[in-house]
């Protein structure tokens, strides 16, 4: 069997988590980061070997190009080859905008936009060396529609799919993939601030009226790594409930 490797941010908890365990299960060996959660990131790492793969944990500042060359170069020292690159690490804010400042600006697009571009500049050589590869970018859907009280948020989710667009047109022809899920809610850690109410209210206008977990997000990501999806790319699959 062919050893394939998965490269993903952020993966000590939530959809992170789940997803690089589904991956794990499926045979994927698993490098990822993490920044602060170290304990978290160890707990995830034992789980992961249980599945007879090989796997690699750093902490890194995805704000800090060194830190991610780093990982990367380290990733692909033991790796040889990244096939999938998942760009999940993200932070959100919930904040009216007139009260948001240059620091607020600061800490969303540089987490959530200058990570992501500086991993995936990283991680594509090694990509075009084969011609071969998957690269996964998670949005959500306040980048799609925008959302109240996260106006720096949304727009960040909105660069992403900027460019989770733009790189497809750019990378196609090197047969590498270029796609984004774009989240609805999810149960998550994130989450833990909205009331019991605050989270019916919002599962009532749900098509499907249930909310989204962290294991629905891994499918689609295993899915969009998978051969099965070798004609999709540039494409921005919501998977939210039907929320519009």
């Amino acid at each position: 069997m062919i050893e394939k490797t998965l490269l993903i941010t952020g993966a000590s908890r939530g959809i992170g988590a789940e997803i690089a365990k589904l991956f794990a299960q499926n045979g994927y060996n698993i490098s990822f980061c993490y920044k602060t959660s170290e304990k978290e990131a160890k707990a995830i790492e034992n789980e992961l070997l249980k599945y007879n793969v090989k796997v690699y944990s750093q902490k890194a500042d995805l704000t800090q190009s060194c830190e991610i060359k780093s990982f990367v170069d380290n990733t692909i020292s033991k790796f040889k080859k990244i096939d999938v690159l998942i760009n999940n690490a993200g932070v959100g804010l919930q904040k009216l905008f007139i009260d948001c400042d240059e620091n607020d600006y600061e800490y969303i697009f540089n987490s959530n936009i200058k990570s992501m571009i500086l991993v995936t500049k990283f991680v594509l050589p090694n990509m075009l060396k084969y011609k071969k590869g998957k690269i996964i970018n998670i949005s959500s859907i306040w980048g799609e529609i925008g959302g109240s009280c996260e106006v720096l948020y949304s727009a960040s989710k909105s660069a992403c799919i900027g460019f989770t667009k733009a790189l497809s047109k750019e990378y196609g022809l090197e047969n590498i993939n270029v796609n984004a899920i774009s989240p609805g809610f999810i149960l998550t850690d994130m989450n833990n601030n909205l009331s019991e109410k605050e989270i019916e209210d919002y599962k009532n206008t749900l098509s499907l009226n249930k909310l989204g977990t962290t294991s629905d997000v891994a499918e689609l990501a295993l899915f969009l790594a998978s051969k099965k999806s070798d004609y999709i790319t540039g494409q921005i699959i919501g998977i939210n409930g039907g929320a519009y």
